[in-house]
Parts: structure tokens; sequence; C-alpha cells
């Protein structure tokens, strides 16, 4: 049966007084009349613990994660992600150029320094972007130049590559991008550079995706199992049902003070009402990001379609240009043919012709000699009775 989280978190108000203070504030109350009613709901069930808490939301995530206040969160977390002890040394400023859309979905985007001089940059994007790795690739190289030039100008003339630590982008995916949805068995990728022959090279570029959604789709496959500490952050990042918080905070207790820092900030209504109004208006962003998206794919399928067509009317041109071609040549030995049957037709009536004549000419010889057979007849009768 699902619990309401107030019974492990007594901080969280009840639903009558977070709607006293919404109704004693005329600005509070006037943005809440401007949601709708399943968004009015939404916020009470969160503020109350009849559901989780969405650690995606933008001020939820910076109040749990960010490492000026609690780094040793941050640390645990990139640990296990990299699969290798790191510490967090300080905040880098993000001087990276982001497009403008890119920075109002992002719900999180930090870069820091790691003990051993690595730098890695955590973002957390609600809705993935198209074409994820030329992304990846372009922020990881311009983290990669800045760490360069800021080397060069410490060391200068002591300066050698040697110094150049890895540069690490990890991106976690809200709502993954397809080509991650093509592969809904695997939630975490790392990505490195390799070579085919074996060799090994030190290419300071790493990347790690976290899918979030396939996490959720695949732990609820497996019977709503944690089975490791990458797991635990994994459910704490994807999920809100109050019975899988209750839970990952049994398996793991160190969950806990993590929502009581959630809850503490939802004790402030108006605080929690602006980050509730800012994640409304980013989903309406995404919204709109993803139908142009959707649009601009199937465009392209319709692009391809169309040169595809294209093509097949070309060849279909050509082939038709060809059949003509014979047909022509097939017209001109049939009129070839015609030509010699007609010479063949006047020269047979043109012998018919003279066997004509001859026919008659050989009829009226045979008249004249059997006139002349006859004379001869008359001539020996005479002859006999002299």
């Amino acid at each position: 049966m699902t619990q309401n989280l107030k019974d492990c978190f007594p901080v969280i108000r009840t639903r009558e007084e977070v709607m006293r203070c919404i109704r004693e504030d005329k600005h509070l109350r006037k943005t809440f009349n401007e949601w709708k009613i399943q968004e009015q709901e939404e916020f009470l069930d969160i503020c109350t613990g009849v559901h989780g808490a969405k650690m995606l939301y933008d001020g939820f995530f910076k109040e749990v994660m960010n490492p000026e206040y609690a780094p040793g969160r941050l640390n645990d977390f990139l640990s296990l992600v990299l699969e290798k002890q790191i510490r967090v040394m300080k905040v880098l400023p993000n001087d990276s150029a982001r497009l403008t859309d890119e920075s109002s979905l992002l719900i999180m985007d930090i870069v820091v320094e790691f003990e051993d001089g690595g730098i890695a940059n955590i973002e957390v994007q609600k809705l993935g972007y198209m074409f994820p790795g030329q992304r990846s690739a372009c922020y990881s190289a311009d983290l990669l130049l800045r760490q360069y030039k800021r080397l060069r100008d410490e060391k200068k003339k002591k300066f050698s590559y040697r110094d150049i630590q890895t540069v690490y982008t990890i991106v976690l995916f809200e709502k993954s991008p397809k080509e991650f949805q093509e592969n809904p068995d695997s939630c975490c990728h790392r990505v490195e550079h390799r070579a085919d022959t074996g060799i090994r090279l030190d290419i300071p570029q790493k990347f790690v995706y976290l899918s979030l959604d396939n996490f959720k789709k695949k732990q609820h496959n497996e019977g709503e199992k944690i089975h490791n500490k990458l797991e635990a952050w994994l459910t704490f990042f994807s999920r809100d049902e109050p019975d899988m918080i209750l839970k990952l905070i049994k398996q793991y207790p160190e969950f806990k003070p993590m929502y009581e820092d959630v809850y503490e900030l939802c004790r402030n209504v108006e605080e929690v009402m602006q980050v509730f109004s800012k994640e409304l208006l980013e989903m309406d962003r995404n919204t709109v990001k993803l139908m142009i998206d959707e649009m601009e794919e199937e465009l392209q399928k319709k692009r391809e379609m169309l040169k595809e067509q294209n093509q097949k009317i070309g060849e279909q041109g050509w082939k038709i240009k060809e059949n003509d071609r014979k047909i022509k040549e097939k017209d001109q030995k049939i009129e070839e043919k015609d030509r010699k049957i007609e010479e063949q037709n006047q020269a047979i009536v043109k012998q018919e012709q003279q066997m004509l004549k001859l026919d008659a000419e050989l009829k009226q010889s045979k008249r004249e000699m059997a006139g002349l057979v006859q004379r001869i007849t008359e001539l020996e009768k005479i002859l006999m009775e002299k």
C-alpha cells in the first residue's frame, strides 16, 4: 500500500497548512490560481508528501547536489559513475558558449575540478538534444582547450602536454534521445577513444551518459529492485513514488538527509512555488522543443523519401528513354522489312505481268500454228486430188 511520506518526514506540512499559506498571500494566491487544476494538485501532493518530490526539478537538484553546499554527495555520485574515487576541489566558471534554447532546457550545468586536476562537466537534461554525440564532443573540446590555455599560462615554458588531465562529460537524461531509447536495456553508457590495433593512447576525453528513463523502465521490469549504490543514485534521481523513496532510504539511509533538505525547502511555500513555476515553464519549452524536433525529423524523412522518389523517377525516365530508343530501332527495322517486302511484291507483280505476256504470245503462236497446220492439210488434199 502506498504510504504518505509525512510518516517518515514529519517536517512535511499538511494540505490545510499549505493552502492557508497560499490564501493569506495575494501573490501566492494569484500564482496558484493561474495553474491548471492538475498542476495545483501536483504541487500540493509534492508539498504534503502524497507524492515524492521530483529531484530533477531545478531548485531541488541544486539544493541537494550543489557541490558548494554538499560536496560529499557529488563526490560519491561521481566516484560511482566514473568508477574511481574522486574528490571535487572547486567549481569552475562555466565559460562555454551555450545556445539560448539549450541553456533554458538544462536543469544543471556545472564544471568542477577534481583533486587530480581532471575536469568534469555535469549536466542534467530534461529532454535529450538531437545529435548528442556531436554536441558532447564540441563542449568536451571546449573544456579541453580551456584547460590547455589555463595550464599553459600558469606554467609557461614548463608546460608539457603531460600536464593535461582527463576531461569528463557527464550527462543525465530524464528523457533520452532516440539513440539511447533504441537500447532500452542499458542505462549507463561510458564512452572513450580506443584504437582498433590495441595500442594504448591517453586521450583525455571521456563521456558518460545516464538514461534515467531507461533505468526506470528496467527497474520496474526487475521488480523495483535496487542492486547497488549507483542504482540507488539513479533511483533517487528518477523515482518519485513514495514506496520507492521509502525503500531507497531503508536500503541506503544516507539518502534520507537529502530528502529532508528538499522537504525543508518545501516549508517555504513561496520559494517552492517559484521552483514549480519555473519547472512548468521548462516543461512548456520542452514540449515545444520536442514538437520542433519531431517536425524536423519528419521533415528529414520526407526529404529522404522525396530524394528517393526523384531518384526512382530519374531511373524510370532513363528506362523510358531506353525503351523509346529500342522501340525506334524496332520501328526502323520494321520499316526496312516493309520496304523489302514492297520491293519483292513489285518484283512479283512484274514477273506476273511478264508471265501473262508470255502466255498471250504462246496462245497466239498456238493459233498461228493451228492455222498453218490447217492450211497444210488443205494443200495436201488439193495435191492428192490432182
